[in-house]
């Protein structure tokens, strides 16, 4: 199945939105930082400009999605600096450079906030697809689900809407960072596949030139769709590549965090539970796929079991691939077995390094040296990978909150989606040290760290807590 039959648990939480969502127009940007200014004759001396903090351009704070800030000051009390409602639910985490916190709505929506939470910018990029016009799922209405992405080579956002106009379409934007104009469009769906069945949730990433846009299917993983990987060029023009799973149907690309990039350009995605089941020829589905920078399979690791983790909806593409260091990927998965791969020889079929059992794992892992922070259905799980790539289980966080976790300020910080807060955690043990309710989010959701800024993703818009 390509998003979770476990049910999501929601506690709806009041929330008073200090500030209202902005409206049509788009506001000013500020201007873009830079080093002090320099010294004038005619108007005296230097004043330096605050510096804006490290940029946070993607899921988990980069291409290879480790979600460890080392710039964010050391954690102390924290402080709701604001509670913005804006114009629909926030599943994709947001994203921010250049002094702008990019949060993105199902409404089909892209605001540019300023780190306190006030609007420079809003657009408005389409009517999203209702309910009615899909034949399940469970987002209403459902417009930008995947995370953004932001390059630093073009200076622009990237998108991806699902609008109802004509029937259902995908569409990758990309917008100017700093006053959100859209700079271009460009249609991400292609033919084999039923268009309305399948779902962009998988976080955007950026390699080899391109934009990169992963699809799954919809809660209750129906209709024809199959997990697919997408490569457009940043600038808009020229080919399009991609890379379609050979399965008869399924086998989606929809984990939270999207492609995962190493070091060498190369993009990793775990794919879900695929057509082939036992007595079948395997279809590639229930794996870890690398492929090239064209959207070329290279290798790929599979369990042993992939016909009954088909068969049992308990496949690999819950959960993203995990770098750790230069030699090891974590891989979870809907089963409690994790395993530890080589990075560059996924080794095939039964190829892994080790395998241990843990627990269930759905959203996108946090990985700071050696330790991996694992989303588990019953609390995050800090795994220690040795040398000889073998896992050991550190702790499960207490409370045991199982969002997805992100590491900055000596704390690790995981959200709640059950009961609407957010918990600084101990690195060293697991217990949280202090908690701020945030309102009701998603059961994906992730925040964004930047500068002592924790950006966490509401249904009823962001919410932005100071440490």
């Amino acid at each position: 199945m390509d998003v979770s039959r476990v049910p999501t648990r929601v506690l709806v939480v009041g929330v008073l939105a200090l500030t209202a969502c902005a409206g049509g127009t788009s506001h000013p940007a500020s201007a873009s930082p830079g080093p002090a200014a320099t010294s004038s004759r005619a108007h005296g001396p230097a004043v330096a400009r605050k510096k804006a903090p490290a940029a946070w351009p993607g899921y988990h704070g980069g291409v290879a999605h480790r979600g460890v800030s080392a710039t964010m000051p050391r954690a102390g009390a924290l402080q709701v600096v604001a509670r913005r409602r804006l114009d629909g639910a926030v599943y994709a985490s947001p994203i921010a450079a250049r002094g702008v916190v990019v949060v993105a709505t199902e409404n089909d929506t892209v605001y540019g906030l300023g780190s306190g939470g006030r609007t420079k910018w809003r657009r408005h990029l389409g009517s999203p697809s209702p309910q009615s016009q899909r034949p399940c799922g469970d987002i209403d209405p459902l417009g930008i689900t995947g995370t953004p992405v932001y390059s630093a080579a073009t200076g622009s956002v990237y998108a991806v809407t699902e609008t109802r106009t004509g029937g259902v379409h995908h569409t990758l934007v990309a917008l100017n960072i700093l006053n959100g104009k859209v700079r271009w469009r460009r249609s991400v769906d292609f033919g084999g596949v039923e268009t309305k069945a399948m779902q962009q949730r998988g976080a955007l990433t950026v390699a080899g030139g391109r934009v990169w846009v992963t699809f799954g299917g919809m809660a209750g993983d129906c209709g024809g769709y199959k997990g697919r990987l997408i490569g457009v060029p940043l600038r808009g023009k020229g080919t399009a590549v991609r890379y379609t799973v050979p399965t008869a149907r399924e086998a989606g690309m929809w984990q939270p965090s999207g492609p995962t990039v190493d070091p060498k350009d190369h993009l990793l995605v775990s794919v879900g539970n695929g057509a082939a089941e036992s007595g079948d020829r395997y279809d590639r589905s229930d794996s870890v796929l690398q492929l090239s920078d064209r959207a070329r399979l290279q290798q790929l690791f599979a369990p042993t079991s992939w016909a009954s983790d088909n068969a049992g909806d308990v496949d690999l593409g819950s959960v993203g691939p995990a770098l750790v260091g230069s030699r090891w990927i974590v891989q979870g998965g809907k089963s409690d077995r994790v395993y530890v791969l080589r990075q560059g020889h996924l080794g095939g079929v039964g190829g892994q390094v080790s395998t241990a059992t843990v627990a269930p794992a759905y959203g996108g892992a946090a990985v700071q040296g050696d330790v991996v922070y694992l989303p588990c259905t019953d609390g995050v799980r800090a795994l220690k990978v040795d040398s000889t790539g073998h896992l050991h289980v550190l702790w499960t966080s207490s409370p045991a909150a199982a969002g997805s976790p992100v590491v900055g300020g000596g704390r690790v910080w995981i959200l709640d989606p059950s009961g609407g807060t957010l918990y600084a955690a101990s690195p060293s043990t697991g217990k949280a040290t202090a908690h701020v309710s945030v309102g009701t989010t998603t059961r994906f959701a992730t925040p964004a760290l930047y500068g002592d800024r924790v950006i966490v993703p509401t249904e009823a818009g962001v919410t932005i807590v100071r440490e």
